[in-house]
Formats: structure tokens, C-alpha cells, sequence
């Protein structure tokens, strides 16, 4: 597989692992916003909409960082493999296979950091 096919595969997974944080973020925030309209009866409650409410951003969270770990193992799964075939093409090359694949590893795995402190600040401060 080409270089630049491998590219616009790891671009398109990053755009995905973006997409889903912010729909597990939008989850909790909408989660939130249904809490805040809670009625008088349910004030008198609000220990238990205390848990309610950080159970539904733990959810929100978890579903966030999830869907960014399984798409950040499958990028990884799929460069790891095609550098393989790389060098097993072209020994030679092996050095800058292993550079570009190293570098790219590093940007999915930071795509994926970046869900979980997204998950941790959803959690904590929204």
C-alpha cells in the first residue's frame, strides 16, 4: 500500500476518534442540561441526582475514551502490518519505514490522550 493511501487511512481514523469524544461529550452535556431542568420534587432529591449526574458523565466518558481506544488499536493494528510488508518488500528501506511508522503511531496514540483528558474534563468539570 502506498504512503500517501496510509496517510489519508490514519487522517480519516483520526477525524473518527475526534468525532466520537465529541459525541460522548455531547452525551454528558446533554446529560447535564436534563439534570439542571430537574422540577422542585426532584431538588429535594439532589443527593441522588448528585450520583445520577456523575454516573451519566462516568457513562459519557467511558463510551468516549472507548470508542478512541478501539479506533486508535485498530490505526495502530493496521500500520504496524503494512510497515511490516513494507520492509518485507524492501529491506533496505527498512529504517524510514520504521521512522514514518514510529511517527505515525505517535499521532494516534495522541488522538487517543486527547479523548481521555476530553472523558477526564467532562467528567470533573462540566
Amino acid at each position: 500500500m502506498k504512503l500517501k493511501t496510509i496517510k489519508t487511512m490514519a487522517i480519516a481514523l483520526a477525524v473518527m476518534i475526534i468525532v466520537m469524544a465529541g459525541v460522548g461529550v455531547a452525551g454528558v452535556i446533554s446529560a447535564q442540561a436534563a439534570d439542571t431542568t430537574a422540577t422542585a420534587e426532584a431538588a429535594a432529591e439532589a443527593a441522588n441526582v448528585g450520583v445520577n449526574d456523575i454516573l451519566g458523565k462516568a457513562i459519557g466518558a467511558g463510551i468516549a475514551v472507548g470508542f478512541a481506544a478501539f479506533g486508535g488499536g485498530i490505526g495502530m493494528g493496521i500500520a504496524v502490518g503494512r510497515c511490516g510488508e513494507g520492509v518485507a518488500r524492501q529491506p533496505e528501506m527498512s529504517g524510514k519505514i520504521q521512522t514514518i511508522m514510529m511517527l505515525g503511531l505517535v499521532f494516534i496514540e495522541t488522538v487517543v490522550i486527547y479523548a481521555l483528558i476530553i472523558a477526564i474534563l467532562a467528567i470533573f468539570v462540566l
